[in-house]
């Protein structure tokens, strides 16, 4: 039930959770939901970056690693469809954890999707600028001007720019961002899809690095080794599916909020397990898992294994790679930017942050205060951590996966809470309400629990580490904290969320 107004609902002190925020309404279809959907999960550059240390784990067993993160995603995914299909918001993980389990998980729940896309904005954007500069010196057969990005003082204004116009695309509304998310997205997946049938035409016509023919084995989870090796190679497969949920924190803006968010969800996390399992075998059946020269599994490959590969398996073509890597990293960053934005103006309409998160553009439709929050605090983050030095950057970048399971698992475990009362009444709800996410949360809550665990390791993540902890678990410790700390300040400012007024527990 809403009232007529927000400042009605305001007034009376007590905002209904499908309350009309003003975003723009029926302004995104199933078609468009998917596409932005691969774009925010961005496969050219989370490839580039997962594929090299995925196979330096669990070698020819890529594709069951891949299947083994893909499948609690999928089942996340659908308990993901079932709330939005009773409760569309686009505050998503806040919203739901809030109304299953009361105002303090719902508001961590919400600031562990905040923390996770601020720190992957910070990241593609660094991405987008290291292959800016290795296009151009493609482009201009220049080899020092991919150098140029190791210069911090050019690195680090480049790098705020391309957050810059990712702002100023998302602030301008759904509709702008479509327009450049349909071309940035085909142009991506054409060029993967190039790459893979090159590396098959490489294998076949005996021209591959290491041949290696694709075998059953490869699918086959229990071959790949240690609980420990397992669990590593899944935290990675897992990090290469998020992504996704940005779908259903913009249901609100489709034609059908009930039904078309959760479509566009499941089908996006088909389509890119289909393409990631084409690429993975493309990968190992071209290079193999060697740790010599273009060998998957060489650690002088892993930090970018397509700028290593496009050459050789895509000849003079190959700076099209360059080119699908910027073009996503720069995609994702734009369509990255949604999710947070969205939770936070979730979280100011709510009254769980301060009014002026939940402001709109009347103009744009879309979030203003929170979307330029979003990047700033991208901005304040990269900076800050690349100053510090590189290995942090990358270690943030490991604990982001922590993050991700976090509020997935939350998420997943409040599908299960809500539908308690309901899901004993059909095998339907049996099924996607209390089952599918059941697992996918279980699992998802052990992976965090298993991460963080490993993570002490001073040898895990880059190396580093204070007083001989590894810098991935203080960082990923330290990202929860201070979601605790500021949760505990927002309690004291604005009590009337934490008392259940504004957005009251249900059931």
């Amino acid at each position: 039930m809403s009232s007529p107004t927000q400042q009605d609902q305001l007034k009376a002190g007590l905002i209904s959770d499908q309350a009309d925020k003003g975003l723009a309404k029926g302004a995104v279809g199933v078609i468009g939901l998917i596409v932005i959907g691969i774009s925010t999960i961005a496969p050219a550059y989370t490839l580039t970056a997962a594929l090299g240390p995925t196979v330096a784990e669990v070698g020819t067993h890529l594709p069951a690693i891949f299947l083994a993160g893909f499948i609690p995603m999928l089942l996340v995914a659908l308990g993901y469809r079932e709330l939005n299909n009773r409760m569309p918001d686009a505050g998503t993980t806040f919203t739901w954890s809030t109304r299953a389990f009361g105002p303090w998980m719902g508001w961590m729940g919400g600031w562990g999707l905040i923390a996770a896309t601020v720190i992957v904005l910070s990241n593609l954007a660094a991405v987008a600028t290291d292959f800016l500069f290795i296009m151009l010196s493609q482009l201009f057969n220049n080899p020092e001007i991919a150098e140029l990005t190791r210069n911090l003082w050019i690195n680090i204004p480049v790098t705020l720019v391309f957050l810059a116009l990712a702002v100023w695309i998302s602030y301008r509304g759904v509709q702008t961002a479509m327009v450049v998310q349909y071309v940035l997205v085909a142009f991506q997946i054409l060029v993967l899809v190039w790459f893979s049938i090159a590396g098959f035409v490489h294998l076949g016509n005996g021209t591959a690095f290491d041949a290696t023919p694709p075998s059953l084995e490869w699918f086959n989870p229990f071959g790949v080794g240690d609980i420990t090796t397992f669990t590593a190679g899944v935290s990675l497969s897992i990090f290469i599916f998020w992504g996704w949920d940005v779908t259903l924190t913009m249901n609100e803006e489709t034609k059908d909020p009930s039904k078309t968010p959760g479509r566009g969800a499941t089908l996006t996390v088909l389509i890119i397990i289909v393409l990631y399992m084409l690429i993975a075998l493309s990968v190992i059946a071209f290079a193999g898992v060697g740790t010599e020269g273009l060998g998957a599994g060489n650690p002088d490959n892993q930090e970018s294994i397509f700028a290593v590969l496009a050459g050789p398996v895509m000849g003079p073509f190959a700076i099209l790679m360059s080119i699908a890597i910027l073009t996503s990293s720069a995609s994702s960053l734009q369509s990255t930017m949604v999710g947070p934005a969205r939770t936070l103006l979730s979280m100011g309409f709510f009254k769980a942050l301060p009014d002026a998160f939940g402001r709109i553009s009347p103009r744009f439709k879309s979030p203003t205060v929170a979307t330029v929050a979003s990047g700033a605090a991208a901005a304040i983050f990269y900076v800050v951590t690349r100053l510090l030095s590189e290995n942090a950057l990358w270690d943030t970048v490991t604990a982001l996966g922590m993050m991700v399971c976090f509020y997935y698992g939350i998420t997943a475990l409040a599908c299960v809470w809500w539908f308690r009362r309901e899901f004993m009444k059909s095998v339907r709800g049996f099924v996607f309400q209390f089952l599918f996410p059941l697992i996918g949360g279980v699992v998802l809550l052990l992976m965090f629990i298993k991460t963080a665990i490993d993570s002490m390791d001073p040898e895990y993540g880059s190396g580093s580490n204070i007083g001989g902890v590894g810098m991935v678990f203080i960082l990923g410790m330290a990202i929860i904290l201070l979601g605790i700390g500021t949760m505990l300040y927002q309690a004291i400012r604005r009590p009337a969320f934490f008392k259940g007024e504004t957005l009251p527990r249900d059931r």
